[in-house]
């Protein structure tokens, strides 16, 4: 099993440490909001939208990316920077969501049936038991928010390719 990490900065890939590989196109220039922000945002309990993002300038923008989110008090410095950011540069209130304690996508023994289900639309299998457990929390967030309904979703197969979890051929 390899390990799986977002890309390090790789020649002609995205210039910061915690943007996958699929996201380049428009996370590598950071126009939109990386899975990795929108994992933390989900986590701090803060709405954030891509109009208010792109007014943050490139380097807050950066550092919501890089800045650190494990323990409680880099979670709470998280909060607090992503606030000041938002009240210093877009002009609008911070907009709270409610905290989900128990996300679908961070159960480690169970495949949510929404990504079950999308894959079975693409007529491919979904991840197996094992494979998802071996994912990263990022990856497993990042496969559950590519199958929200209503949305085209494009970057589930080109995420499926880079966790490794279609067959080789």
């Amino acid at each position: 099993m390899k390990h799986h990490s977002p890309v390090e900065s790789l020649p002609g890939e995205a210039p910061y440490p915690g943007v996958f590989r699929f996201e380049v196109d428009f996370g590598g220039t950071l126009r939109c909001i990386p899975m990795s922000v929108r994992m933390k945002l989900d986590q701090a309990g803060i709405k954030l939208s891509l109009k208010q993002w792109n007014r943050i300038p490139p380097a807050g923008r950066r550092e919501l990316v890089e800045r650190p989110f494990g323990s409680a008090e880099e979670a709470e410095a998280y909060r607090q920077f992503l606030v000041s950011q938002i009240e210093a540069h877009t002009r609008t209130a911070v907009e709270f969501a409610p905290l989900d304690p128990a996300p679908p996508w961070a159960d480690t023994a169970v495949v949510p049936e929404r990504i079950r289900e999308w894959a079975r639309g693409l007529r491919m299998a979904p991840p197996s038991s094992e494979q998802w457990a071996g994912l990263t929390p990022l990856q497993r967030f990042a496969l559950f928010k590519l199958t929200r309904p209503g949305h085209s979703n494009e970057n589930f197969l080109p995420a499926m390719r880079e966790f490794e979890l279609l067959p080789q051929g």
